[in-house]
């Protein structure tokens, strides 16, 4: 059946880029998604997939049983936006004002479509059942994933898989990574309160300029003195705002950043050496600080038998395809809560062509995929039914 699968989902590369493109040019950001879920949902209702949606809030999930006994599969796509222009001269460019498609969550979803099309016309000759969960609000914290778990699209799930493609890899590259894949994400903010006055004055204030800059450089050491160098740890200090004149000295200064781990102890440890380090400036400085942290995604952690598995049944089945280790990286993504309740990967798929100018990074504002991706997404999904036994 797997052959027979894989030949009409390549028939169907022209209805896959059509809803790709639909997507692209009406993109909504995350919990904004209203176009979106509809336009899926429809889409699923038309094969006969029984369909629920509102699922956690703007979230739909297709349940698609098959005519034999089996395990329950899910297999995940995101569909929001994000909030910037689309810069690109093509047919599709977005047509919504300061919102585009510029991660791929537009492909992913057209991709998984593809996969419920061929699937559902082999329905009776499926063992078990496959769960397509079409996730709102990816690019956010607190995001879809969490609280569509919360509404239960993981009842009855044995596996999940999801799937991102990647603009960093050429087009026909399959990448794999067993164990953690993606960081956790989390962010603080950094009120630091000094007491302000003339800039020619200097010793009548307290100076949170500063003292914020101290601030900034203290930070660093965490990760370069405080965490053990065999793990890994990013703190990134992003935005930095104080005052609005040259010679006056503010009252206050905030800096915001973010810290990226695998290691859930460090990532915790984190969290108290930030507010350590700045209630230490408080004592040297005399400003008072106030810091507020927030726990994002946790780290995406693939199991490694799920993983490794599919891996090999790709090498297996598509071996026109050029299958490669994925470097774990920094970037977060919540599909990692998926993982956290059931077994299963996450693996990503290249998209780029230079010849097509499908070359720059995610959250470019020229950001675009070779659409050959979409099908090798659909392939890879259908292979993880392969693996599950749910196909032949």
């Amino acid at each position: 059946m797997l052959v027979e699968l894989k030949k009409r989902l390549e028939d169907l590369q022209t209805e896959m880029v059509e809803l790709r493109r639909d997507f692209h040019m009406h993109p909504e950001v995350s919990h904004e998604e209203k176009r979106t879920p509809e336009k899926v949902a429809a889409y699923l209702s038309e094969l006969g997939i029984d369909v629920k949606t509102g699922v956690g809030g703007r979230g739909v999930v297709g349940y698609l049983t098959g005519g034999r006994p089996g395990k329950t599969i899910a297999l995940r796509a995101d569909f929001d936006a994000l909030p910037m222009q689309d810069e690109k001269d093509v047919s599709y460019k977005s047509k919504v004002e300061g919102v585009t498609h510029a991660c791929g969550h537009d492909v992913h979803t057209a991709a998984l479509l593809g996969a419920a099309k061929v699937l559902s016309e082999k329905r009776e000759e499926l063992a078990g059942t496959v769960v397509f969960i079409h996730q709102f609000a990816e690019e956010v914290s607190p995001g879809g994933a969490e609280a569509m778990i919360a509404d239960g699209c993981l009842e009855g799930v044995d596996a999940i898989y999801g799937a991102h493609v990647w603009s960093e890899n050429d087009v026909g590259e399959i990448l794999f990574q067993s164990g953690y894949t993606m960081a956790a994400a989390d962010t603080f903010h950094i009120n630091v309160q000094g007491k302000g006055g003339h800039g020619a004055l200097p010793h009548l204030t307290i100076d949170p300029v500063v003292a914020a800059s101290q601030l900034v450089v203290n930070l660093q050491q965490i990760p370069s003195r405080r965490v053990d160098p065999l793990k890994a740890i990013v703190l990134t200090v992003g935005s930095f705002h104080s005052g609005k004149a040259a010679n006056v000295i503010p009252d206050s200064a905030i800096i915001e950043g973010t810290v990226r781990t695998f290691d859930e102890t460090v990532r915790k440890d984190a969290e108290k050496m930030i507010t350590s380090t700045a209630q230490a400036l408080e004592m040297q400085t005399g400003a008072s600080v106030e810091v507020t942290y927030h726990f994002g995604h946790p780290a995406v952690y693939n199991h490694p038998k799920e993983s490794d598995s599919l891996k090999q049944m790709t090498e297996k089945h598509l071996p026109s395809f050029h299958v490669k280790e994925m470097k774990p990286f920094m970037g977060a993504e919540d599909f990692s809560y998926y993982l956290k309740e059931r077994p299963g990967t996450f693996f990503f798929v290249g998209g780029r062509n230079e010849d097509l100018h499908a070359n720059f990074p995610h959250h470019h504002p020229k950001f675009d995929v070779d659409e050959e991706a979409l099908g090798t997404i659909g392939k890879v999904f259908l292979l993880t039914l392969k693996d599950q036994d749910v196909i032949d």
